[in-house]
């Protein structure tokens, strides 16, 4: 992930103060949330639990409310300590920090017969730059795929490698035949891809294409459709066919990538008037998934 100024993160947090997101299975993997190290801490005593979705003033937990715990709540008068944890992919050990903040709610959760009841948490303070940070890019990377859906990002070897694809190549299937294609532009919305094939039996069928990263390592699949195609001079065997990604399945992940290149890469030059905040993707107390 590209460095994100202090600036950034002040505007993150005036645009995205009060915008919740839930953490999903996906979100958690783009964030590298590491949920084996997430704890309620109260009076010195800490409980596991499951952060369900967090803003930058409060989050919603999921804990059993044991006796312990419930004692410790009543001394303290509900002031806790959230402990968030990350996964670094470059360190061994994790970034884990603290965020206090006040209980202000209790309901059950699921079966009543587990005991499990879900928490929600007024932070009564600014939480750290980290958390600001993710929240952040996650959130200004939903805007941006909505926002800049057609924008298309040319990939020559320069932009190849900040965008860390590992090649120009891409892996597209087509009725469960694979192809190999080379990739002249990716956008939010889709991409435009050059491979052999008889545009006939390939335009308007279901598609997988797969894209590799580097930096880290990974493959990301995007299910989409082949909308059209164009023939390419001189080659009477390829043509450039327009793929269209199935918006509600494009990866987290892969949004986060597209949207560093755009944020840093394409951003006005300093001395420029800056843009005008964009708008939140939700109110207060709606999720992004």
């Amino acid at each position: 992930m590209a460095l994100t100024t202090s600036q950034q993160i002040t505007r993150y947090y005036q645009e995205f103060e009060h915008t919740e997101v839930t953490f999903t299975q996906e979100i958690i993997k783009a964030l590298f949330l590491n949920t084996k190290q997430i704890f309620i801490k109260c009076l010195g005593y800490q409980w596991p639990c499951i952060v369900y979705s967090s803003s930058m003033t409060g989050a919603r937990v999921i804990t059993t409310l044991q006796p312990s715990l419930k004692a410790a709540l009543s001394k303290s008068k509900n002031m806790v300590s959230l402990r968030f944890s990350f996964i670094q992919r470059e360190k061994t050990d994790p970034l884990a920090f603290f965020v206090t903040a006040r209980i202000t709610g209790f309901s059950p959760y699921g079966d009543p017969s587990k005991g499990l009841s879900f928490i929600t948490l007024h932070y009564t303070q600014r939480p750290p730059d980290d958390l600001i940070e993710r929240l952040g890019n996650l959130l200004s990377a939903t805007i941006s795929s909505q926002r800049r859906r057609e924008e298309r990002i040319i990939i020559s070897p320069d932009v190849q490698k900040k965008l860390g694809l590992s090649s120009k190549g891409a892996y597209i299937e087509v009725d469960k035949v694979p192809r190999k294609g080379l990739i002249r532009d990716i956008s939010f919305g889709g991409a435009k891809v050059i491979m052999q094939g008889v545009p006939q039996f390939l335009v308007n069928r279901p598609a997988l294409i797969r894209l590799d990263f580097e930096e880290p390592e990974e493959q990301v699949v995007i299910p989409a459709k082949i909308v059209r195609f164009e023939p390419v001079e001189g080659r009477s065997d390829l043509a450039a066919y327009a793929i269209q990604y199935e918006e509600t399945k494009i990866p987290m992940t892969y949004k986060l990538r597209l949207n560093d290149y755009l944020r840093f890469v394409k951003s006005p030059s300093p001395k420029a008037s800056p843009a005008p905040a964009a708008g939140t993707p939700h109110d207060s107390g709606a999720s992004t998934q």
